[in-house]
């Protein structure tokens, strides 16, 4: 893995714990030599995490809609930054730069970026891990939801374990590491195509 996009809050969060332990995954990524991908800013987890890479000697990409980047929340350290149109490009922009999705603690723009690319990895459409970093336990209620879903039937088991999950950045990366994509049932026959 060559390279990372990350999904998180822009604000800080109710706890330390969630700035302590963004700060802790930056510092593993500049280590293991993984250049981060994000959503830009300078401000919240997000900032944290990015200042950590870059203030251990790693690498960081931020993408940006242009709406955002003139209020003046983008960080102007980067190794790069890239504007973009929209929210929708900036994460196509990212998919299309990351190796892996990691998602720490935010609020429902940060669920809904994970959704997506992890209803792309459902669907075939990339066989890239998607993971969870379980802060203080932010994500329990989401696990137990994709576990409900399971048990009705609404999410295929092998789907369910797509979504990696683990308290530590170390343990989740070596979870990258070591990933292979479950093979995606074709809703497609070879006649309809």
């Amino acid at each position: 893995m060559k390279t990372l996009a990350v999904f998180c809050g822009s604000s800080n969060g109710a706890s330390d714990i969630y700035v302590e332990v963004a700060k802790k995954l930056g510092k593993e990524l500049a280590k293991r030599d993984i250049t981060l991908i994000y959503g830009g800013a300078s401000v919240g987890v997000m900032g944290a995490l990015a200042d950590a890479v870059l203030e251990t000697g790693g690498k960081v990409i931020g993408v940006m809609p242009i709406f955002l980047e003139k209020r003046e929340i983008s960080h102007k350290n980067l190794t790069e930054l890239i504007v973009v149109d929209s929210m929708h490009d900036r994460k196509e922009k990212m998919a299309e730069l990351a190796d892996g999705f990691m998602v720490l603690p935010g609020g429902p723009g940060t669920l809904e970026e994970f959704f997506e690319v992890f209803t792309w990895a459902q669907l075939g459409l990339h066989q890239k891990p998607c993971g969870l970093l379980n802060i203080n336990h932010y994500f329990d209620p989401l696990i137990a939801l994709f576990n409900h879903m399971s048990d009705e039937q609404f999410l295929h088991e092998k789907y369910r374990t797509m979504a990696l999950v683990d308290a530590e950045p170390s343990g989740l990366l070596d979870q990258f590491n070591v990933y292979e994509a479950p093979t995606v049932k074709s809703y497609i026959t070879e006649k309809q195509i």
